[in-house]
């Protein structure tokens, strides 16, 4: 049977349906501290916050890479959990000491998972967003061929005044062999506008097991 709503009934009826779509466009989308796109499907931020809900919806987010070794908020599990969203943690010490450098094995870790296109949209996040994050973005730069000057501008970038020199020694040095030669191979992957896109994604079947918390 169908109902009719008249008079009053469809006139609240209106006014409600006009505030809940008022209420979305009120919404404000903010995004986590230093947040960038690194390329299509790939993100980097500092540690996300609850008033960045709103914003990581948007990015439609299958995984997220996390650079710290503290467990994980529970108020952002239960936000992932909601969302279908894997946590994948590489946790690397976070240090003020400029003479401690970046642990290689995990950054090649993380970086095996990074650039399997299978787990785009992906956001990559420390703390600030400033030093482990910038290591691995420097170091897939490389595995793009970036040169090393253009690679240590874009670390400089998100790192302002805070930069370090054994991160940006540990970039230069980095050898992506290291990756290359863990793989059985790396297929080029073009997506997007034509064979501008280029993506990348690896066929391994020793994948390494990061630690995984997902719904």
């Amino acid at each position: 049977m169908r109902m009719i709503m008249v008079g009053n009934e469809k006139k609240h009826w209106e006014e409600t349906k006009m505030d809940e779509e008022k209420m979305e466009d009120d919404v404000v989308l903010m995004p986590p501290t230093n947040f960038s796109m690194v390329e299509q499907g790939v993100f980097r931020s500092g540690f996300p916050e609850p008033s960045n809900f709103a914003f990581l919806k948007t990015l439609k987010l299958k995984s997220i890479i996390y650079l710290c070794p503290e467990p994980y908020p529970e108020v952002l599990c239960e936000f992932l959990q909601s969302q279908n969203i894997r946590l994948l943690q590489f946790g690397i010490e976070g240090t003020k000491e400029t003479s401690e450098s970046i642990p290689e094995d995990i950054i090649t870790d993380a970086l095996k998972v990074l650039v399997d296109v299978r787990n785009h949209p992906v956001l990559i996040h420390c703390k600030r967003g400033k030093h482990r994050t910038g290591c691995l973005v420097g170091c897939l730069r490389k595995l793009q061929n970036w040169c090393l000057s253009s690679i240590l501008e874009e670390y400089q970038l998100f790192a302002g005044s805070k930069a370090r020199i054994t991160d940006m020694a540990f970039m230069e040095s980095y050898d992506t062999l290291c990756l290359r030669q863990c793989l059985y191979s790396l297929i080029y992957r073009y997506q997007g506008y034509g064979s501008n896109k280029r993506r990348l994604l690896y066929v391994d079947e020793t994948l390494p097991q990061p630690k995984v918390r997902s719904s």
